[in-house]
């Protein structure tokens, strides 16, 4: 487990998990959102999702797809807040 958080602890990673502990969405709602650019949240959703934290919703769809956090994202995301 705490390999994992030690992963997650990247402030895009970090990012993308809080934001889509919210609710779904795409890559671009959140690098609109956070301000940053695209393909660096895309990078970072592909990474979490190699490593279980996320998980596409819509995989057979090739724009516009929507992630969502896994549970193991959630207690991924509620270490890095408890040793925030």
């Amino acid at each position: 487990m705490w390999e994992l958080v030690s992963f997650a602890h990247g402030n895009l990673r970090k990012l993308c998990l809080e934001s889509l502990n919210i609710s779904p969405k795409t890559p671009t709602s959140i690098a609109k959102a956070s301000k940053e650019d695209l393909p660096h949240i895309s990078r970072a959703l592909r990474e979490l999702t190699r490593k279980g934290l996320v998980e596409c919703l819509t995989p057979n769809v090739t724009k516009n797809r929507i992630y969502g956090i896994t549970d193991k994202g959630k207690e991924v995301l509620k270490k890095l807040e408890e040793i925030a």
